[in-house]
């Protein structure tokens, strides 16, 4: 069984997103959407991410495979996101979870056999999966649980 630490995944810029950088914190991990309902998480998440970040990292990963809600180019997505809600945290090129192929990253997420924890189904967007410190699956929050996670953090 392999940690989250064992991947990588480009970034919206063309950089790559090492998650073995890091070690230490948790990680929450969120399939992100410009045009849908949850979109206005992305606030929430930036507070998150400001507030607790000595301690958790929050990587974004935009994805279009849930209704079509995020056709936007890599630099559309960047512009909303840092325009509408002063997001600086880390967000990966556009993936797929739903369609083919699917990303190494929520192959292992959703894979009780790959992250030796639970089997997990993204449904929607903002769906959210908590990494503990040491890169293991630890958590799982449907799309609409924000206030639990915030919780659960504070």
């Amino acid at each position: 069984m392999q940690t989250i630490h064992n991947i990588q995944v480009k970034s919206l810029e063309g950089g790559m997103i090492d998650f073995s950088a890091y070690k230490g914190k948790k990680i929450l991990v969120v399939n992100v959407a410009s045009e849908c309902g949850y979109t206005s998480q992305y606030a929430q998440l930036q507070e998150l991410y400001e507030t607790f970040q000595d301690k958790l990292v929050i990587i974004g990963c935009p994805c279009n495979d849930f209704g079509g809600q995020e056709p936007g180019s890599a630099d559309e997505i960047k512009d909303f996101c840092s325009l509408r809600f002063g997001v600086t945290f880390p967000l990966t090129e556009k993936l797929n979870i739903k369609s083919n192929p699917v990303h190494p990253i929520y192959e292992w997420l959703c894979s009780k056999e790959q992250n030796g924890t639970s089997d997990a189904e993204v449904s929607w967007n903002f769906c959210k999966f908590l990494l503990d410190e040491n890169g293991q699956w630890s958590r799982f929050y449907p799309s609409s649980a924000m206030a639990e996670l915030l919780d659960e953090l504070a």
